[in-house]
Formats: structure tokens, C-alpha cells, sequence
């Protein structure tokens, strides 16, 4: 098994499709539907034997939830915030574009 290249909290684009988003969990190989994965174009369709990273993602028009193969993203360096509503409860954003997990308190 090999190591997962991006962190959580890492801000990273899609090599090919015009989004990006925070990574806020990583399936060291693909763990999602058959239905999910026969719906992506053989031409296109990434190696199961990856990591795989659930991204808060954002395009132009929206934001939503993407299951993304480690083969077919690479780091944001813009800086810029993910507008995602969700990152705030997941994350902090640290100065330099990245974000880490918020801790949890426990009473």
C-alpha cells in the first residue's frame, strides 16, 4: 500500500475538471459504489489501487461533496479560501491557504 501524497486539510484542484476543495478524509484505495465507479468514463477512469480523497469542493457556480483519485488532483497553490459552508465546522484556516481540523472538546 502506498502512502497518501495530499493531507488533510490540504487545499488541492482537479487535474482535469475546472473545481477545487479542502480534503477532509482519505481512503487509502477506492471505497465507493460500483455504481459510482461504472458511471465514470472508462477513457477517464482512474486505478482503484490509489488513495482516494472526499474533498469540500467548489466550482464557479456551487459547492458540493467529491470523491476524487489521488492521480487526478494537485496542490492549490492560489492561497485562496475554500467557500464551501462546511469548512468552518471541519477546519481552521491557517494564513498560508491550508486549514487544520478543529479540536474537539470533550466534557
Amino acid at each position: 500500500m502506498r502512502t497518501a501524497k495530499f493531507r488533510i486539510g490540504q487545499v488541492v484542484r482537479h487535474r482535469i475538471y475546472p473545481f477545487r476543495g479542502v480534503i477532509f478524509d482519505v481512503d487509502p484505495t477506492f471505497s465507493n459504489t460500483e455504481e459510482w465507479w461504472n458511471a465514470i468514463p472508462e477513457d477517464v477512469r482512474p486505478l482503484r489501487d490509489q488513495p482516494f480523497y472526499h474533498l469540500l469542493a467548489e466550482n464557479e457556480e456551487t459547492e458540493y461533496v467529491a470523491y476524487v483519485s489521488e492521480q487526478n488532483l494537485v496542490a492549490d497553490m492560489t492561497g485562496e479560501p475554500v467557500r464551501h459552508p462546511q469548512v468552518d465546522e471541519i477546519f481552521e484556516e491557517m494564513g498560508d491557504g491550508s486549514y487544520v481540523p478543529r479540536t474537539v472538546e470533550i466534557h
